[in-house]
């Protein structure tokens, strides 16, 4: 179907939603079973793992396989909220805003990871360069597409001279 024939809500009877609500479509298998020596970062990462998507999303992975890498939007499920606006990152000793580091402890506790696709079979993602807890469910997953997601830029804030390898 076209993106254009989808069925949606008419402009004049939107309403901005109170709530939002996601269902899990699969869970994360990875080597990862509690908080301490995850990598902050999937790049810092050489961990391997796997997808699994629940069988009534299966068929939307046909063609993921043709990609190198994807993105894995996911739950921090085990966040207690609601979380302070601010905390310190693992790469500075200064409080920041959430918004500002990639903390897990957010208003909205949600995960990105670019990981790595190794291979796809059945209702199984392979990947590379984990950086998730095990039985973390998953939100989400599209493809990277360097084209439409790789951005240059000169402006990366406080992590200007910060950036190193670290675990958690």
């Amino acid at each position: 179907m076209e993106i254009n024939k989808r069925e949606l809500i008419s402009f004049n009877e939107r309403k901005f939603p109170e709530d939002i609500c996601f269902r899990p479509i699969g869970i994360i298998h990875s080597p990862f079973k509690n908080l301490t020596g995850i990598p902050i970062q999937p790049s810092m990462s050489i961990a391997q793992g796997r997808i699994e998507i629940f069988e009534e999303y299966q068929d939307a992975l046909k063609d993921l396989d043709e990609f190198s890498h994807i993105f894995c939007f996911y739950f921090f499920d085990m966040v207690k909220l609601p979380v302070p606006l601010q905390s310190k990152p693992f790469l500075k000793d200064e409080i920041m805003g959430v918004f500002a580091i990639r903390t897990p402890f957010r208003p909205n506790p949600i995960g990105l990871s670019v990981l790595e696709l190794v291979e796809v079979k059945d209702n199984i993602i392979l990947v590379n360069n984990l950086d998730i807890l095990d039985k973390t469910p998953v939100i989400d997953i599209k493809p990277f597409v360097p084209h439409f997601d790789n951005r240059e830029t000169n402006k990366i804030g406080w992590l200007e001279g910060c950036i190193r390898d670290k675990v958690s």
